[in-house]
This record gives C-alpha cells, sequence and structure tokens, in this order.
C-alpha cells in the first residue's frame, strides 16, 4: 500500500477533525481544568494525526505500524479522559455521542490500515 501523503489518509483527516471538536469541547470547561484534565486531553487528540504523520513519513512499514499502535493508545486516552469530561458534567451528551463515534471511525480506520500494511 503506497501513500503520497499522510494527508491523503482518510484517518489523518477524520483525526484532524476530532482535534478541532477537542479544542471546541474543553474550551469551556472550567478554568482549573486549564493544566489539569483540557490540557491532557488535548495532548492526547493531537497526538493521534501527529503519530500517523510521522508513521506515514518514515517510510518504513515497521515504523508506520509502530506509530499506527500509538495513535491507537492516544485514541484510547482521549476516550477515557472524555467519559471522565463526562461523569463531572464538563460536556453535553451531544457532544460525547459526536466524540465518541469519531473516535469508534478512528479506531476502526486505524485497525483497517493497519492490516492492510501488515505483510
Amino acid at each position: 500500500m503506497q501513500v503520497q501523503s499522510y494527508r491523503d489518509l482518510i484517518v489523518w483527516q477524520k483525526s484532524m477533525d476530532l482535534v478541532e471538536r477537542v479544542y471546541r469541547m474543553t474550551g469551556v470547561f472550567p478554568k482549573e481544568e486549564m493544566y489539569g484534565l483540557s490540557s491532557q486531553v488535548r495532548r492526547a487528540a493531537v497526538s493521534i494525526p501527529s503519530n500517523i504523520a510521522e508513521g506515514q513519513a518514515r517510510k518504513s512499514t515497521a515504523e508506520f505500524l509502530n506509530f499506527l499502535s500509538i495513535a491507537q493508545g492516544s485514541r484510547a486516552e482521549v476516550e477515557t479522559q472524555t467519559l471522565i469530561a463526562q461523569r463531572l458534567g464538563y460536556v453535553t451528551p451531544s457532544q460525547i455521542t459526536e466524540i465518541i463515534s469519531l473516535l469508534e471511525e478512528i479506531s476502526k480506520m486505524i485497525n483497517t490500515l493497519r492490516a492492510k500494511l501488515k505483510p
């Protein structure tokens, strides 16, 4: 499987959409969360497309697979942190539905890409 640029990968594009949604979601968190949950979930969200991009840019299938694994771990972090925000009452039900749905889609896409890359 040969891709010219990570920007061509739909999973990268969806991950970028997720980053936007996470930034909007955390923008209304209480100020005391600025250096706590808000910062943590933002970093984890940014890590997803960043690792996809870095892995694809390495040009080695083994490295790409490793970076996709890291992206999948960051995806699980975002999901967990979003569920924590829900428990704390920081997010609306519609935000939860939207973000969790996008996270599930990204997870499936990462798994599919990993399967296609494996020899």
